[in-house]
């Protein structure tokens, strides 16, 4: 599968709505899925920095997203929907491949529920909260399938800043503490 260009910021595309998947099981999803993983593999490498990725990203209309966290297996979800959100917000640093130059602070739920459909057509929900920052990570990229960004959500224009100063400054005490030599690929 080949490794495909990330849209950056400014392009259209990643400010429209994807259409929902009507096949998760469709060769051209598995592909997708593949072409979103391989992408994901290839910046995390050359950056440190990469996490999931939603297939707007990649031009790719469609409800899908994929997350590699540290230490698992690649975990795509099909039409991914935020079904409860919780009253109590928390404040991250949030960057994005498709402008990996500017990191952020975001307000975000402190936990979500969310409902998908794997590859096999199967619905189920995943409870996120803290642990391995999944909700905030579940909430930036199902934002991308409805045409939000990250920089949509910055708490404080103050807050913005370079990906050097991020790194000088922020880095440790963020979800992306772990540098590119130590990053586990598996």
């Amino acid at each position: 599968m080949p490794l495909r260009p990330i849209l950056q910021l400014g392009n259209p595309l990643l400010r429209e709505r994807c259409a929902p998947v009507t096949e998760p099981g469709a060769v051209g999803v598995r592909v997708l899925v593949q072409d979103l993983a391989e992408t994901l593999a290839h910046w995390r490498a050359a950056t440190g920095y990469g996490r999931a990725i939603a297939a707007p990203q990649i031009g790719a209309m469609q409800r899908v997203i994929l997350l590699k966290l540290p230490g698992e297996q690649p975990w795509p979800l099909v039409n991914p929907e935020i079904l409860r959100r919780s009253e109590e917000k928390i404040v991250v640093w949030d960057a994005c491949l498709s402008f990996l130059c500017i990191f952020m602070q975001v307000e975000r739920h402190r936990q979500i529920r969310v409902r998908y459909q794997t590859l096999q057509g199967e619905t189920r929900e995943v409870e996120a909260g803290d642990d391995r920052n999944l909700s905030e990570l579940l909430q930036h990229e199902i934002d991308h399938l409805d045409g939000i960004l990250a920089i949509d959500r910055v708490v404080d224009p103050k807050t913005i800043c370079t990906r050097e100063e991020f790194e000088q400054r922020y880095r440790d005490s963020s979800p992306y503490a772990t540098t590119p030599a130590t990053i586990d690929e598996s």
